[in-house]
């Protein structure tokens, strides 16, 4: 599969581009200087996105944050777990997810994740007795059994997050993720859909639970009364919960507004790219694109593949020094130094777990970014150097 020499290696890291139809909210926003959310007696910039995706997400509450982590640390809080509670959470996720858990004083137990990136269903059924919560990370937005998940917890009594950071539009039996557990999560730093450098959403239907949120993330005194609805909870709730101040500022809101109704359009193009380059992966005698589950549409803006066969470490380090001579990096979970998504590398939580299934996967689980901006002839330049990076090791 020899690449076209007509196209460069495409830089995959630059992040979405900021709507032109930004830049003059923003512009209002610097010369009055009405960056903080609470200033405007009502109609802020950060309230009216909180609308506009509560919409978009066919969810009763949202509520805007600094980021997906403070969405998540509030969540955690917001459930009003006790000091010590064992939260589940998938062994491959972000660092940030088992950060959260700790941050909320509570206990993160790791389950092992399968070759295909998804929660292994055997694990979790028996780690969950104990549990107080369970954090599902969709993460690089592969979606696990949410079916067998929520069946698992529901008849356990057990509440369900989920961290969307990476699954905004995908959809599972139709139904989109982040609204299927009690509250989910999203992200708008850069390297997601949505950019806006940092910020995140949390969304829910439970009034409690959103109240609960909203004085945490820092309405103190009557802030409250600028969120719609509520109003008999939040009254309840004020002074009785401390305040961590994880708002989000106009500026960021009037970045990520515009980029909205963009959504949908890079959902099917970041699909439509995944499909085009796994397609040519598959074809490798050495590589393998794992497949979605059936009840899932996909919105991806990376692709993830497996090192199929006999990799040695050694073989797989060549496999990345030829990618990258072929003008792309590929980053192999376990074999790069310090990675934030190799548990072994979250010393902060102690020992490290024995969870031989997810240190196989990420000793050969190959991820390339590819944002929905590329051209087809961009996705076949990746597909190409990666297949042929392949070839020239094991072919």
């Amino acid at each position: 599969m020899a690449h076209d020499g007509q196209v460069q290696a495409p830089n995959v890291y630059d992040a979405e581009p900021i709507p032109a139809s930004a830049m003059a909210q923003i512009e209002r926003l610097l010369s009055s200087g009405d960056l903080f959310r609470y200033t405007a007696p009502e109609g802020s910039p950060v309230a009216l996105l909180e609308g506009e995706f509560a919409e978009l997400m066919g969810a009763r509450y949202a509520l805007a944050v600094a980021s997906c982590s403070a969405a998540l640390f509030l969540s955690l809080k917001a459930l009003d777990l006790p000091r010590g509670t064992k939260v589940l959470i998938p062994a491959f996720t972000f660092a940030a997810v088992p950060s959260a858990v700790v941050h909320a004083e509570c206990e993160p137990v790791l389950v092992e994740v399968g070759e295909n990136y998804r929660v292994d269903m055997d694990d979790f059924a028996a780690k969950l007795p104990g549990a107080g919560a369970v954090l599902i990370s969709h993460m690089r937005g592969h979606t696990s059994d949410m079916d067998a998940i929520l069946d698992l917890c529901d008849a356990a009594g057990v509440p369900v997050v989920e961290d969307a950071a990476h699954s905004l539009g995908t959809t599972w039996h139709g139904r989109k993720i982040g609204t299927i557990g009690k509250i989910g999560c999203f992200s708008f730093q850069s390297y997601k859909l949505v950019n806006a450098g940092e910020g995140g959403m949390l969304i829910t239907d439970d009034p409690e639970l959103a109240a609960r949120c909203v004085i945490m993330s820092g309405a103190y005194e009557h802030n409250w009364k600028k969120h719609p609805g509520l109003q008999n909870s939040y009254m309840l709730w004020q002074n009785k919960l401390p305040l961590y101040n994880m708002r989000m500022q106009n500026l960021s809101a009037a970045v990520i507004r515009p980029q909205l109704p963009e959504v949908a359009g890079r959902v099917a193009k970041g699909r439509a790219g995944h499909d085009r380059v796994a397609e040519r992966l598959n074809l490798s005698a050495y590589l393998a694109v794992p497949p979605p589950l059936a009840p899932e549409e996909r919105a991806p803006d990376s692709i993830q593949f497996n090192l199929t066969g006999d990799w040695s470490d050694a073989d797989a380090r060549r496999f990345q020094a030829e990618a990258k001579r072929r003008g792309i990096t590929v980053q192999i979970f376990g074999l790069s130094e310090d990675n934030a998504r190799a548990f072994w590398n979250w010393q902060f939580l102690g020992e490290t777990p024995d969870l031989p299934k997810t240190r196989a996967m990420l000793m050969r689980a190959g991820d390339v970014r590819l944002p929905t901006r590329l051209t087809d002839d961009e996705l076949d330049f990746i597909a190409a150097a990666i297949f042929d990076a392949a070839e020239a090791v094991k072919g």
